[in-house]
């Protein structure tokens, strides 16, 4: 999905926000909860998130194989096979996926929520 500054969007899950107390992060003063459905603007395009920790090795392990695969012995090889071959799903999905960004929007309600997670906005 590509959302761009100006474009309408509404939020697909629930938002909920929390401030612990200083020195204890397990208490919260209080607690704001955002529905979804609720409509806004977005008004700017943050960077892109960092892949996944598993998609990450899929790539070194990967770039690994292709680059000296053919020089490892064969048990050492076999492993490094099974090991990319076990990443693969998240390969596939953070591939699907494409590159995540963050966002900043302004809701019809007056709030401002920035670093949104494109996931939990839908373009309307």
């Amino acid at each position: 999905m590509t959302l761009e500054e100006g474009r309408r969007v509404r939020l697909a899950e629930d938002v909920g926000i929390g401030e612990a107390v200083a020195g204890q992060p397990e208490a919260v003063v209080g607690f704001l909860s955002l529905g979804s459905g609720i409509e806004g603007t977005v008004e700017r395009v943050d960077g892109e998130l960092p892949q996944s920790e598993e998609a990450r090795e899929y790539q070194r392990l990967s770039e690994l194989f292709e680059d000296y695969g053919h020089t490892m012995p064969a048990a050492s090889r076999k492993r490094l096979e099974g090991k990319i071959a076990a990443l693969e799903p998240q390969w596939a999905a953070a591939r699907e996926r494409g590159r995540q960004r963050t966002f900043r929007v302004r809701l019809d309600n007056g709030f401002v929520l920035d670093g949104l997670h494109q996931d939990i906005l839908t373009p309307l």
